[in-house]
Order: structure tokens, then sequence, then C-alpha cells
């Protein structure tokens, strides 16, 4: 399979923690996606909120997604620099949460993204985030991403 002509497909068949915790994505084009998850009793540190490492997994999906969906497109992956969220109002039960980012610099070697997770109902700002991307051709991990190791010689 290209993972560049549907990288969603690609990315759900890989990637098992999203479904772990509940989140799904939708791909939209390269750059922009959308991720959305149901706060429940698994995700709770509190009875009444979620645990922020919760809200911390979905912002790094955001941000990392949305940056990897687009070097895979220019025939590069990604890996992360760094992140930095900002919890902003709490997430309670029930919520249905939903994160967009996008991207904010390309170049060369470097990739900035910018996300955000809203209660989808209220549309009330649950976090904010900034993550960096280094990119390198996806030449490097072709074997790993076939599910084969690369041949000894």
């Amino acid at each position: 399979m290209d993972i560049s002509e549907d990288f969603e497909k690609y990315w759900k068949e890989l990637v098992q923690f999203d479904g772990h915790m509940g989140m799904d994505l939708k791909v939209h084009a390269p750059g922009n996606l959308t991720y959305t998850m149901e706060i429940k009793k698994q995700h709770l540190t509190s009875p009444d909120a979620a645990h922020g490492g919760v809200i911390s997994a979905m912002m790094d999906a955001v941000l990392g997604v949305t940056s990897l969906s687009w070097a895979v497109s220019k025939g590069n992956l990604c890996a992360t620099v760094e992140f930095k969220i900002n919890f902003l109002s709490p997430a309670r039960p029930g919520d249905i949460l939903e994160g967009t980012g996008e991207i904010d610099f390309t170049g060369s070697k470097l990739i900035v993204t910018n996300g955000r997770v809203i209660e989808k109902k209220s549309q009330r700002l649950v976090a904010k985030g900034i993550g960096t991307f280094s990119q390198y051709p996806i030449s490097r991990k072709a074997d790993h991403l076939r599910g084969t190791e690369p041949e000894n010689g």
C-alpha cells in the first residue's frame, strides 16, 4: 500500500494507540485532519474530569499526525522534536472532544504545527498546542513500513 495515497486507512491499520484511547481520525487533506474522542470513565482522573495525559495524548496525535500527513505527501516521514500544551478548561465525562491541527511552517528539515482541542457541543476550548517535527526521507524506514526487515549484505 502506498501510504501517500490513502494515509488515513494506512494510519488506522498501523497505529493501535488511537483506538485504545477511543480517538477517531478523519484526514481531509495532507496537513488537514480532525480527531474526535468521547471522554469515558477510563479517561478520568477524578469523578468529573479527564486526566491531563488523555488530553496530552490527543494533542500529540493532532499535532503529530497533522505534520505526518503533510510530510508523507512530500515523500517524507517525521519525528517529534517537541510539543507544548496549554490546558484551558477541563474535559468532563460524556464530552465529545474534537481536535484539529494546521501547518504553521515547513522547511527542508522542520515542520511546525498548531492544534486545538474543543468540546464539540459548546465549542469550549479545552487545550491549545504547538509542535515541532523533524522530517526525513521515507526511504529511511521503507522496509519497516512494509512490515519487512532489510536484507543483510
